[in-house]
């Protein structure tokens, strides 16, 4: 068996794909050469091979182009002193009481992926000039780096707003291409399941671990002026095309759509300058444009796994194995899931990848469709947080770090794995078992 299982070429490519990544070869790349690979262990023509990725592409265009036109708007907000604004509000109600600051901050970055979907883009504004505050209250800066990665992170995978609606409909897609009949609306209601490992990981980080003050030395750096900040014409049109994309994606459910009718809104009341549409796409790109390939290319790679023939044979490889335990089975899969999420980067291009692996061992197994949508989209998220190639990581230590006292790996990467990739997958597992 164990034999079977190593030659075949689904775990061949998945393999090479996931160490690739790991030691920061282009994701793009890796995930191209792991696709070729799978068709020729499969004995497809290397030309069948590229036709097979190429025509998969097409299962994640609306996803992709979800992507593209969030980082439109997110560019369009970055452009303006909206997020500052709102800094601005938020701050006269944020006391200089420790615990109340950081579950500030979390609620914050909470709105960065639904309210207000500018990602990560609001972290070089918001924290350097709450540094000295930190410094001030002895706030040790990996529970700040807890804090944002929670509402980096949370958000998405339970809340079908903003890029929440991206992540469910990327999962329901990818379900029913792959045999489990979904709605958005089984999805979101066994997403919330997640929302419980989270909050477990945030409040031990927050009130348990890092309760502890640490010294840091004071630095000074330059701060944003939030006193004398107004709400002008560009900022108020910008608002009103956010206000119109997140109505226009509750009543229609279609990103895309609200998306482009909401940037469309801010161009014409201002809020983005006519001469500079182009200026400000392409900063969308630049921000969001790669993992929108990614999650194309990720599409293809697992068109051809599934085209590869080698599914069946996988199934029947770990079948016999998964059916002695339940939960070892969904600690296994979540397992493979943060491994390849960590070596991805992104959550997004994990979900096309393991849905190919992962349906069919399900349905096998006789698994609930709430129970594979929550493997799914645990598995999926699985590895966001703490993954060193991650924008969630990254944008975090770029804000805890503009004085040069925080460690990318050590303080941001180690904790947020901790903190949520555990409690993902030991508490995860457990509350798979009642689903």
């Amino acid at each position: 068996m164990i034999l079977t299982l190593l030659t075949n070429p689904i775990i061949i490519s998945v393999v090479l794909m996931t160490l690739l990544c790991l030691f920061r070869f282009n994701v793009l790349l890796s995930l191209l050469i792991s696709a070729l690979v799978a068709g020729v262990f499969s004995h497809l023509e290397l030309v069948d091979t590229m036709n097979i990725l190429i025509s998969g592409m097409k299962e994640n265009l609306k996803t992709a182009l979800s992507y593209i036109l969030l980082g439109a708007i997110a560019a369009a907000i970055s452009k303006t002193n909206l997020t500052a604004y709102l800094i601005k509000i938020v701050s006269h109600f944020i006391s200089h009481k420790k615990y109340l600051l950081l579950l500030s901050i979390a609620l914050i970055s909470c709105f960065s992926q639904n309210l207000i979907p500018i990602h990560v883009a609001f972290i070089p504004l918001l924290i350097p000039p709450l540094l000295s505050l930190f410094n001030k209250l002895k706030i040790d800066r990996r529970a700040v780096a807890c804090a944002l990665t929670f509402g980096l992170t949370t958000p998405y995978m339970v809340l079908p707003v903003g890029f929440g609606l991206t992540f469910q409909d990327l999962l329901k897609d990818n379900l029913n291409a792959n045999n489990v009949s979904a709605s958005l609306n089984d999805v979101t209601n066994t997403m919330y399941f997640a929302a419980i490992c989270m909050i477990a990981g945030l409040f031990l980080a927050l009130f348990v671990f890092y309760r502890k003050p640490r010294e840091y030395q004071e630095v000074e750096i330059a701060k944003v002026d939030l006193e004398n900040l107004e709400m002008t014409r560009k900022e108020w049109g910008v608002l009103a095309g956010l206000v119109l994309t997140l109505i226009l994606q509750i009543l229609t459910m279609n990103l895309p759509l609200s998306g482009l009718l909401g940037f469309v809104l801010m161009v014409i009341l201002g809020g983005v300058e006519f001469s500079k549409v182009n200026e400000v796409f392409d900063d969308g790109l630049k921000m969001m444009g790669f993992i929108a390939f990614v999650i194309l290319v990720a599409a293809g790679y697992g068109e051809v796994l599934k085209e590869s023939g080698s599914v069946v044979d996988l199934v029947n490889s770990v079948v016999p194995w998964m059916e002695q335990s339940k939960f070892l089975a969904v600690f296994f899969m979540l397992l493979i899931g943060l491994i390849i999420t960590m070596g991805i980067g992104t959550s997004f291009g994990t979900i096309p990848i393991i849905a190919t692996l992962f349906c069919p061992i399900c349905l096998e197994l006789g698994f609930s469709t709430a129970l594979i949508i929550f493997i799914l989209g645990v598995a999926g998220a699985l590895g966001d947080a703490g993954s060193p190639a991650s924008e969630t990581t990254m944008g975090t230590t770029v804000g805890l770090n503009a004085d040069k006292q925080h460690d990318h790996i050590k303080d941001t990467c180690i904790p947020t794995f901790i903190f949520y990739n555990g409690p993902l997958l030991i508490l995860g597992s457990i509350i798979a078992m009642f689903l």
